[in-house]
């Protein structure tokens, strides 16, 4: 996949972390195709609260899992989250910030913007 994907503000996406590398591609990019079934498209800064939400939830992204070449997170770290997931964070009152330069224009058919726009950290 080659072509610029959108953000949720219709701009071009930008780059969520290369360290850990994230996305569904594992290129840094929150960047998602049909394939990506778990929608891997919001950009989030994540916080020890909600990866402890997450975990109790079912969803553990703590933990490495070296053979996925997934390292664990820790607080602070940037990752592409499930759309649904990080609607089901909100939900429950444990949303941690989000990009929305960084984050896939796919997950507006999950979330609304203005939902988003409450976790937002990069709103000038």
């Amino acid at each position: 996949m080659n072509e610029i994907q959108k953000n949720v503000l219709g701009e071009d996406l930008e780059e969520c972390s290369k360290d850990p590398l994230t996305g569904w591609y594992r290129d840094g990019c929150c960047s998602t195709d049909e394939k990506d079934l778990g929608v891997h498209t919001v950009c989030a800064k994540v916080t020890t609260e909600f990866l402890v939400w997450c975990k109790e939830a079912g969803n553990d992204l703590i933990t490495p899992h070296p053979e996925y070449g997934f390292p664990g997170l820790k607080d602070g770290d940037g990752w592409c989250v499930c759309a649904s997931w990080y609607a089901r964070a909100v939900a429950a009152g444990k949303g941690c910030p989000i990009y929305l330069k960084k984050t896939h224009e796919k997950t507006l058919k999950l979330i609304p913007i203005d939902v988003l726009k409450k976790n937002a950290i990069d709103l000038s």
